[in-house]
């Protein structure tokens, strides 16, 4: 398959060992296309903003340093909103410095731009079975869905390898939110017109509601992935994922007792997930003894937390109880750190995923805890060869993988286990053999019943630098 390369470039009034060794110094500092990366070396996580597009706002780019020579190049890898390789090269010019990026755009890359600058592309109906993934590879929620393309790409590969549905191969169409409900509605009915009759939805709470309202006359079976509040299941409708009330009172007396207090601030960004967990939290954490002192919500996409940080350090609360999402949170974590938050109380972060805390920083995670039925440091035999089959198909710089992103390799294992059981990709029939079947997974055991409530066990862990790892597990 050809490759295109996209090429733009800055100056900057410095010499090129500067500018190298500046690299990374903070989002919106206006330094090298506003560059974030915590230390120059192989492994580190990158966000980046690229004038790639002329007719639109400059491209985000997340990856992670492959390679580099210093003062001269630095090579990034990246998965979102792309897989690709990204080049920067730093040359003099006069008294300054020239930073020329270079960005390899695949097929899929390039139909992604083209769909971001409003073209209308030629829906080609697939031939085989096709199933649907509603993902985020733009917006605030690009961090928390960096390694979902890779595991639906990898689960369904597998599945192929083994003589696909029926004997033959089934397809993956993916769409991306851009992290908004109706960007999301529209790109679910893409996928349902391009023959997805199963569609996974890795995204946030409002962009499946959105999504199930928009597709209500439709024949499409929705399973959503990620953790969410419920309240949409039945028929065509399944919500797989953690559920707030389960996280609380599987994290609630870990973390009280590890912070020594009792006092709760709920903090995070204004949409349904966020106020599900809160309207959880005011009715299970008085029953377990906590006592909720404070409580605000933000928009999504928000990059100033001042005023949050400073409500929170007022009200003398023990735990901060996160629900910010993705860049929010990552950048919500970062600005508590600088504020020394830590050292006066804990945050339980519920959605707080491994690929995110790339993006916060080893010295900032400090205090942060979640709570999910997955982590990727979890022992378990699955996980293990899951982990291992995963960094040999996709390398090691490749996104961490987190309940968010791995729910969909498990998403895409449970539609194939119920598409076999029930002879039919039939979407009603799929659902039927979903409801009331247990799962062993990478994460264990995992049931579904008649109603849609999911069974599992939930793991609280601790950031340990941008790993997390198992404190308590019920």
């Amino acid at each position: 398959m050809s490759v295109l390369t996209l090429t733009t470039q800055e100056e900057v009034s410095a010499p090129p060992h500067v500018v190298f060794g500046l690299f990374g110094a903070g989002a919106g500092a206006g330094w090298v296309f506003d560059a974030l990366c915590h230390r120059v070396a192989p492994g580190a996580a990158v966000t980046l903003r690229a004038p790639l597009d002329p007719d639109g706002a400059p491209i985000e780019i997340l990856g992670r340093i492959g390679a580099l020579r210093a003062g001269r190049l630095i090579e990034i890898v990246h998965d979102q909103p792309w897989r690709g390789r990204t080049v920067l090269r730093f040359a003099a010019n006069g008294r300054g410095t020239r930073v020329r990026l270079q960005s390899e755009l695949d097929q899929q890359g390039l139909e992604w731009l083209l769909r971001r600058r409003g073209h209308v592309l030629r829906n080609v109906h697939c031939e085989n079975t096709a199933l649907g993934l509603l993902t985020s590879k733009s917006g605030p929620g690009n961090l928390f869905a960096a390694a979902s393309d890779n595991m639906a790409t990898l689960a369904l590969e597998e599945i192929n390898a083994d003589g696909g549905l029926r004997g033959h191969p089934v397809e993956l169409v993916v769409g991306d939110d851009e992290t908004d409900p109706v960007t999301g509605a529209r790109e679910a009915r893409r996928l349902a017109t391009a023959g997805c009759r199963t569609i996974l939805v890795a995204t946030t709470s409002a962009t499946f509601v959105a999504v199930s309202a928009a597709m209500a006359d439709s024949d499409v079976l929705l399973v959503q992935t990620l953790m969410n509040e419920g309240g949409v299941g039945g028929g065509l409708r399944i919500q797989l994922g953690e559920r707030p009330a389960d996280q609380l009172a599987a994290a609630a007396g870990t973390m009280m007792h590890a912070a020594g207090g009792r006092r709760w601030f709920l903090a995070g960004n204004d949409y349904c997930w966020p106020r599900g967990t809160h309207a959880a939290a005011h009715e299970i954490l008085p029953r377990l003894g906590g006592r909720l002192v404070g409580e605000r919500l933000v928009p999504l996409g928000s990059t100033d937390f001042a005023a949050v940080v400073e409500a929170v350090e007022r009200s003398g609360a023990d735990v901060v109880l996160s629900t910010f999402v993705g860049a929010d949170a990552a950048a919500f974590q970062r600005q508590c750190h600088e504020h020394g938050l830590h050292h006066r109380c804990l945050t339980l972060a519920p959605a707080m995923d491994e690929s995110t805390l790339t993006r916060i920083g080893t010295d900032a995670t400090a205090g942060l805890h979640a709570v999910s039925g997955y982590v990727e440091s979890l022992d378990t035999e699955g996980n293990a060869t899951l982990r291992s089959r995963y960094r040999e198909r996709f390398g090691r710089w490749a996104p961490p993988l987190s309940t968010l992103s791995e729910s969909v390799f498990e998403g895409v294992q449970m539609w194939f286990a119920s598409a076999v059981l029930a002879g039919t990709d039939e979407p009603r029939a799929v659902a039927r053999a979903m409801h009331g079947a247990r799962f062993e997974l990478p994460r264990g055991t995992v049931t579904l019943d008649g109603n849609g409530v999911v069974g599992q066990r939930m793991h609280v862990a601790e950031a340990v630098g941008t790993d997390l790892r198992v404190v308590t597990s019920s």
